[in-house]
């Protein structure tokens, strides 16, 4: 399971002037966040009234990613930053408002791969025609619709001019939003391959994208595995990746480029770049250890190399001066070693990068 923290979207739908959705919101939001903040995940409401989305007025169509308006920008960027929604919807004619129907037709990608609760709300099905109707469009966006839901009949939970349903109602919402971080943490690796910024890896099911400050952990678990060999062939004690904190992991992340590449949620391997002048500076290049031998340590190595900024004149990497299997590694891609290795027992290699065109 990932260590990323969940973004959870509570979208109150109704856009009605005086509508009961805003209290029902609020009331769900203040039910969950406990629970969503044991379960390491965050809980943002947000009315649709707030947004201003128009009828759908996009001149291309959804799938192409192809936005003319600010509006459908601002909400292409909310949804895309989202791992899942929970839908708060009133029931209009036995289906969803057209607020709802509208909001989703606005967009394609954003939404694939996430799942949906539904806390509904109405009078005699309790909303409940509302969340069957959505639950027909939504699949067709690639969104995943739970089976936990939340029906509130509002006769039963309006007391007072106030929404206070009763304590099955907080139970019923806590395991919509129990079920929505599984699945969500499940759906995961399907939603980073098919980002725009991801690309095909070298194993069957693998996908390459850019590490960021919050793969801190996962990259801190991938060094202590990768750097043992190093560390005894050489002295454990200078050898970072066998030390570094998360923290200081998260730092060099934001510092660096860093790609990883992933299978099914798990960090296979890594590199990361950075220009220094007239250098690119190449490191980090790791595999998990169960797959080593595959040639993933070569592929990681030539697409760091291929990244290189044109205006360096030489490619620049290092290894423990004891790493043999490294060195041969770097030697048969046309590195060059250092005639003596530095101070700190690591040996410095360089390549002129290969120019194209």
């Amino acid at each position: 399971m990932s260590m990323k923290q969940m973004r959870v979207l509570v979208l109150v739908c109704s856009t009605r002037p005086g509508a009961l959705g805003p209290a029902v919101g609020a009331w769900l939001t203040e039910t969950i966040t406990p629970r969503a903040t044991e379960l390491g995940a965050e809980v943002v409401p947000l009315h649709l009234a707030d947004l201003g989305l128009p009828f759908l007025d996009e001149e291309e169509h959804p799938s192409s990613g192809v936005y003319r308006n600010e509006h459908t920008r601002r909400w292409s960027a909310i949804v895309d930053a989202a791992d899942g929604f929970i839908v708060v919807t009133p029931e209009y004619n036995y289906g969803m408002p057209a607020s709802l129907k509208n909001a989703l037709d606005y967009l394609s990608r954003e939404w694939a791969w996430k799942p949906v609760g539904f806390v509904s709300y109405g009078n005699t099905s309790a909303g409940t025609r509302a969340a069957q109707h959505a639950k027909q469009v939504v699949t067709t966006l690639r969104l995943v619709p739970l089976g936990s839901t939340v029906a509130l009949r509002i006769a039963d939970v309006v007391r007072d001019e106030e929404v206070r349903p009763a304590a099955a109602a907080r139970e019923a919402a806590i395991d919509v939003l129990d079920e929505l971080v599984r699945v969500a943490h499940a759906l995961r690796p399907m939603r980073e391959r098919a980002r725009p910024d991801a690309s095909t890896g070298p194993e069957p099911g693998s996908y390459l994208r850019r590490l960021t400050p919050d793969d801190a952990a996962e990259v801190t678990v991938l060094q202590r595995c990768c750097w043992v060999d190093e560390g005894l062939a050489n002295d454990p004690l200078t050898v970072p990746a066998l030390h570094e904190s998360v923290e200081q992991v998260r730092d060099w992340l934001a510092a660096w480029h860093a790609i990883g590449l992933w299978r099914d949620g798990r960090l296979l391997g890594m590199v990361r770049t950075r220009r220094d002048d007239a250098e690119w500076h190449v490191g980090r290049l790791g595999v998990v250890p169960d797959l080593r031998g595959r040639g993933l340590g070569r592929w990681l190595l030539q697409t760091a190399e291929a990244a290189a900024d044109p205006a360096c004149r030489r490619i620049v990497l290092s290894t423990g001066a004891n790493s043999r299997s490294n060195i041969a590694l770097y030697q048969s891609e046309g590195y060059l070693p250092a005639p003596l290795p530095g101070e700190d027992g690591t040996i410095r290699l360089t390549k002129k990068p290969l120019r194209t065109g």
